[in-house]
């Protein structure tokens, strides 16, 4: 889940209440918003809009900071608490569009007014997390002890713990050191995800020769064929880095030379001493973070973050992440050397050693080899509008959402879809905005964001406010269908999970709804809710070819019997990245960072082969250097796979995938309840007991299975 990277500057990012603006302006992000359900009008907002309305909505929110601080009224809950965290609306109404438009919809002029407002925001952040009148109110409420139910508990403990660990207990001195640090720790981010887009969109693979295009689909090779095309290049291909374009090249070129160039383009991403190098920014942040943690009485960076995970230590982290390893890595030094090498051999020689660009391809050939099955062969029956539906199916007969798609609703690109979401009894429940396909203007890789999340403002009456989320996707498009592989397919489900979340939630405060629960437990459930794409009984629902024909039975066979197949590499190169980002923000600050040089160290820790780099090396690492959102928390998507696994065998253990005593549990204690509980508890609540681990293992092909 990729979220939006400013989005804490306040408690309450996702509110978004009434009257947002008092005085008239032609600015439409300072006024109120006359479309359906407070949706943005995109076609009125333009660049130039943004500066001025964060100015604002800065001054408008500590205007309202000012307002809880100079009540006569002592100190309580609902004037100082929940006042608090339903404050700041303008600044989360154009936080929440701003940031979903760099991330979906950029331009240079959008990312140098991005340079301008990460330090403002990073300001007004640090104002109010050290504001001392604020703070004591905050304080006093603790102290007071007042009778709480468990959503309010939950939240007054979250508020006065993030002034503690935003520097509220610090003297002034270390305060404003704090600031600068902070200050300095936004600058870069952006500067780090700058470089990364431009370094990025600036590859291309350009190729001349039909004769270098062997292996490759039909539809891979109509796919350079318009990139070209769309770069003033007709009669030439051209292959990118984004995800679409590079992984299946990777896995279907026979020319081995022009694998080996667009790998290590991938590979070395902003680490080519040029403008977009990312390795000093790297060693800054790295350093900076560990100097904050320590500002702050901890150890590391690690230590202070995960004080707020369900993994609560550094070691418990490293300790799972180890043991996984060791099975993983195992297994894909066996496949390496008597699985792909021989193949390898066999086509370049004796003499031929195999490199990272051999691994995807001879995978490939593996896998039509001896499971006599082709990826190619699913992809005409995963057409991307069957999927969206046959996914908004799933979710239906689990939780009894409906999707209707609206065209009444202003989107920021063409490609872009909006559908309305209601409930089972036909009350809304919210917008939902599907983009799934790749452009110049938008980040790679796939996630789900706010607009605005769900809550429930209780004055004279009680207003609940319905979330508007959007799940974004770098698919390319099809000349005349998009017809997406099966881990494409797969990924369309993994965001859903998250908005689902989002939509089921049933929280009374921002802070606490939807998705705001620790890191290591929002991926859950959307890595749950992948299991179901696979599910037999699913594909039939949605899975035709353009003449609709359903997949055949003997076809689903073959995708269940290589579905453990090369998960040995998929895990490998993911808890090296885990543990890769555990190391960096497990250092103090006075460790001298070569970027580089540490990672190879780290990896050299963990016995990584050559043939397997990280899923993200350092430079193009924007999980946790684009942003703190997973800094020293890549661990997460692991922790929740061990969840993920262990609650879909929940559903298995009833013998049905859509039984619905199990869904209507997973749906009361997990995906309505946001933050209300401490995550380990909910999923106790869930399953009756912890996780068990061994089930990510079982479902990775890795282990057997249980009796």
């Amino acid at each position: 889940m990729k979220l939006n990277q400013i989005v804490m500057t306040i408690m309450s990012v996702s509110v978004l209440a009434t009257g947002c603006c008092d005085k008239k302006t032609d600015n439409p992000l300072l006024q109120d918003w006359n479309t359906p359900f407070g949706t943005a009008p995109f076609e009125k907002i333009k660049t130039e809009h943004y500066l001025p309305a964060f100015k604002e909505a800065i001054t408008q929110h500590n205007q309202e900071i000012d307002a809880i601080i100079n009540q006569k009224e002592e100190p309580n809950f609902e004037n100082t608490i929940a006042a608090y965290d339903f404050s700041g609306r303008l600044l989360a109404k154009i936080n929440g569009v701003f940031y979903n438009m760099t991330e979906a919809n950029t331009s240079k002029e959008l990312q140098a007014v991005q340079d301008e407002v990460a330090p403002l925001l990073t300001a007004h952040r640090d104002s109010v997390a050290m504001n001392p009148k604020l703070f004591e109110r905050v304080k006093k409420v603790k102290e007071k002890g007042e009778p709480l139910n468990r959503e309010q508990q939950m939240l007054l403990d979250k508020i006065y713990k993030s002034f503690v660990r935003n520097g509220a207990l610090l003297p002034p001195d270390q305060q404003e050191e704090l600031k600068k640090t902070n200050a300095e720790l936004a600058g870069l981010c952006a500067k780090f995800e700058s470089n990364l887009l431009e370094e990025t969109k600036s590859y291309k693979l350009v190729i001349d020769r039909k004769e270098d295009l062997a292996g490759l689909p039909q539809w891979l090779i109509e796919q350079g064929a318009t990139t070209a095309k769309a770069n003033n290049m007709s009669g030439k291909w051209i292959y990118t880095l984004d995800n679409p374009s590079v992984l299946p090249f990777l896995q279907y070129a026979d020319n081995r030379a022009l694998r080996e160039q667009i790998f290590n383009a991938r590979i070395n991403r902003c680490n080519n001493n040029n403008a977009f190098d990312n390795k000093e920014t790297v060693s800054k942040i790295v350093n900076l973070r560990a100097k904050k943690a320590e500002i702050l009485g901890y150890a590391n960076f690690a230590e202070y973050v995960l004080e707020e995970r369900m993994a609560k230590k550094p070691e418990a982290v490293f300790d799972l992440l180890k043991r996984l390893n060791e099975t993983a890595l195992a297994v894909a030094k066996n496949s390496a050397d008597k699985l792909y090498l021989p193949l390898l051999k066999k086509d370049a020689g004796d003499t031929a050693t195999l490199q990272g660009w051999d691994m995807y391809y001879y995978a490939e050939k593996y896998r039509k080899e001896h499971f006599n099955f082709d990826e190619e062969q699913t992809r005409p029956y995963l057409e991307i509008n069957n999927v969206r539906q046959g996914c908004f199916d799933v979710i239906t007969k689990l939780y009894g959402l409906t999707f209707t798609q609206r065209n009444d609703i202003s989107v920021y690109a063409d490609d872009v879809s909006v559908f309305e979401v209601k409930t089972e009894k036909g009350e809304h429940a919210g917008i939902l905005y599907f983009d799934p396909y790749t452009r110049a203007s938008k980040t790679g890789g796939a996630w789900c964001n706010e607009y605005r999340g769900q809550y429930v403002r209780k004055t004279t009456t009680e207003e609940r406010t319905t979330p508007i989320i959007t799940v974004c996707f770098n698919f390319s498009k099809g000349a005349k269908a998009t017809h997406l592989t099966a881990d494409e397919a797969a990924t369309v489900f993994h965001e859903m999970g998250h908005a689902v979340h989002q939509f089921l939630s049933n929280c009374t405060y921002p802070s606490v709804s939807g998705t705001n629960v620790p890191t290591d437990f929002v991926e859950l459930p959307s890595q749950v809710f992948e299991h179901w794409f696979s599910q037999k009984e699913v594909l039939q629902m949605f899975a035709r070819n353009d003449k609709g024909e359903i997949m055949p039975d003997s076809l689903i066979a073959k995708m269940d019997a290589v579905a453990t197949f090369n998960q040995d590499f998929m895990l490998t190169e993911l808890v090296s990245a885990a543990y890769l980002d555990m190391a960096f923000h497990s250092i103090s600050s006075k460790t001298p960072i070569n970027t580089l040089e540490f990672e190879a160290n780290a990896m050299a820790t963990l016995g990584c082969i050559s043939q397997i780099p990280p899923r993200y090396r350092s430079t193009y690492f924007a999980h946790i250097f684009g942003g703190d959102e997973y800094s020293a928390g890549y661990y997460s998507y692991i922790w929740s796979e061990v969840l993920d696994a262990d609650a879909f065998a929940a559903f298995l253990e009833t013998g049905n995938i859509f039984d619905n005593t199990t869904a209507n549990r997973f749906k009361k204690e997990i995906l309505s309840n946001g933050g209300k509980e401490e995550a380990d508890v909910m999923y106790r609540n869930f399953r009756g007991r912890d996780a068990d681990p061994e089930y990510i293992l079982i479902q990775r092909g890795l282990l057997p299975s249980k009796k």
